[in-house]
């Protein structure tokens, strides 16, 4: 999304990290006998690895143990309490006997009372997506030994969200980008009525509370964790010399965030009221895009049960990322759960990218090159048969710029499909070997447009397959990197006649025939190769 926002030529930056925090780590460190901190710099360090083989360029792949983040998390949450949306409550809270800790929410586990699902954390649903407090849960068990927990007093800080309830409200049936289901979930939420929610824990492992009075209290993960967009773009900010007032506060400012369904609450509810309380002037979300699961074969992804592929696994069965995230887009489940299977991967491999695309782009610029000495031809008079597809695909075009804007990039990937599909019908009823023969300004004509769909094709890939994007634009003859390129959906005439190209191969390759007949072992090999190279503590 940050690559297509900058090829429209807007002011972008994009920020994501690591989340430290919280007692799954604290409790992680501790079965290892090591300080947490260990634990995260390994998995951290180890992520942004992963993120640079799957091209996944963030202007800043921050975490919630820099300073930068923990001095930010300090200062908002200690303005929130001087604006009055902060107090402190008496609470009983499950205790662990055994373990002589008290439980947060996620390390109590037990029924819904909502939908009966047995296995529940105490924060929330993974099977109804309800939010829920420890205290709901029907039979609930320490999820670290399995023993029941007993009830003990001690004093908490709230976030008043009752006070946030209306404006929330008033946002979420105002702002028409938001998707329908982060709308109709949350509107669905605020019924319920919002109640405070705890924004500390008696974790030693976080960010220290600035709260008068709470020493040995750290700020609850979800909150803290959610102002890390804004102290990771601050960071960055900062580092190119540039302000965070001005950036944020600029009315011009947009904001899209790119979640999983299970968060949306804090998203779409929790964040904004954050932000309302700390600061009117912060802009709230522009865009929630948030997507439906994505299964494996048919189960959800499981580490304990191996069930899934993980990130470090897959370059080790397919190893150029461009194959992996065209797939992923194309299964993306942006309406409904999605299926991941590897039948459907070798499909789309070999006949999306490989037929539709692979193919229209090879056949039209070795043909170029064939028959019109490497250079783009000089284009005749154009008759209705090149008006109808330069219309069509112009129309296409737009389309898949206005689908990546609501940030539906699985249907905005149908439009760039739908113009590699224009162009070969169009190379197909032209017919230019033919032509050829015939009248070669003729075919010039038809080989100059079909180079310029060949553009078109390369520029909207370029957010999707950067590498294969890449090769394809240079082979066309362009000398500059493809990023510098910009997309302006009124013209599809970017490649000017006499260009020479050059470099003519096949942008990708077929996975091999017996591919599905052997993914078994592959994945075998695969996961022992990614084992292998995982630090030590993060091995499964």
């Amino acid at each position: 999304m940050t690559r297509f926002l900058k090829m429209l030529g807007e002011d972008v930056i994009s920020v994501s990290g690591s989340d430290e925090h919280g007692t799954p780590i604290e409790v992680e460190a501790r079965r290892k006998s090591i300080d947490p901190r260990r634990l995260t710099d390994e998995a951290h360090s180890y992520v942004a690895e992963i993120l640079r083989r799957w091209r996944i360029e963030l202007d800043n792949y921050s975490r919630t143990e820099s300073s930068a983040h923990k001095q930010f998390v300090k200062d908002f949450m200690s303005r929130l309490e001087r604006k009055g949306y902060v107090f402190t409550q008496r609470v009983v809270l499950p205790y662990c006997e055994r373990d002589k800790i008290f439980l947060p929410d996620r390390f109590v586990e037990g029924k819904c009372p909502r939908c009966g699902y047995p296995n529940a954390r105490g924060d929330q649903c993974e099977n109804c997506g309800s939010l829920l407090d420890p205290l709901d849960l029907i039979s609930p068990r320490c999820a670290i030994c399995g023993s029941r927990p007993v009830l003990k007093e001690t004093t908490h800080w709230f976030f008043d969200l009752r006070k946030l309830e209306e404006p929330v409200r008033r946002w979420l049936e105002e702002n028409k980008n938001l998707w329908d289901n982060v709308r109709n979930y949350s509107l669905n939420w605020i019924k319920e009525g919002l109640k405070p929610r705890s924004v500390t824990r008696d974790n030693a492992w976080g960010i220290e509370a600035p709260f008068l009075g709470a020493e040995g209290k750290t700020i609850y993960v979800w909150f803290e964790a959610l102002l890390g967009y804004l102290s990771a773009s601050k960071e960055i900010l900062e580092k190119r010399g540039r302000s965070f007032d001005d950036f944020w506060y600029n009315k011009n400012t947009k904001t899209v965030y790119f979640i999983g369904k299970d968060n949306i609450p804090f998203h779409a509810v929790i964040l904004p009221a954050m932000l309302i309380a700390s600061d009117d002037r912060y802009p709230l979300p522009w865009i929630i895009s948030s997507t439906e699961y994505l299964l494996y074969e048919g189960e959800k992804f499981s580490k304990s049960r191996r069930i899934g592929l993980w990130a470090d696994e897959a370059l080790y069965i397919v190893e150029d990322p461009d194959y992996w995230r065209f797939a992923l887009v194309r299964m993306r489940p942006e309406e409904r759960d999605t299926n991941f299977s590897w039948k459907e991967f070798f499909r789309i491999v070999n006949s999306e990218l490989n037929d539709d695309i692979g193919n229209f782009v090879h056949r039209v610029l070795s043909f170029i090159e064939r028959h019109f000495d490497s250079r783009i031809p000089m284009p005749g008079g154009f008759d209705d048969i090149d008006i109808e597809v330069i219309e069509s695909v112009k129309l296409s075009y737009g389309s898949y710029i206005d689908r990546m804007l609501e940030t539906r990039i699985k249907q905005a990937s149908e439009y760039i499909l739908d113009i590699a599909r224009k162009g070969n019908q169009y190379i197909n009823r032209r017919a230019p070997w033919e032509e050829i023969k015939r009248d070669q300004r003729r075919a010039g004509t038809t080989m100059y447009i079909a180079a310029n769909i060949v553009a078109i094709l390369a520029l909207s890939l370029y957010p999707i397959t950067p590498n294969a994007a890449q090769r394809i634009w240079s082979m066309i003859g362009f000398s500059e990197p493809i990023e510098m390129a910009r997309y302006n959906r009124g013209n599809i005439f970017i490649v000017e006649s006499g260009r020479s190209i050059k470099g003519i191969e096949l942008p990708f390759k077929k996975l091999p025939q017996d591919f599905l007949s052997r993914i078994s072992e592959m994945i075998i090999e695969a996961r022992r190769r990614a084992q292998e190279e995982r630090p030590t503590y993060l091995r499964f």
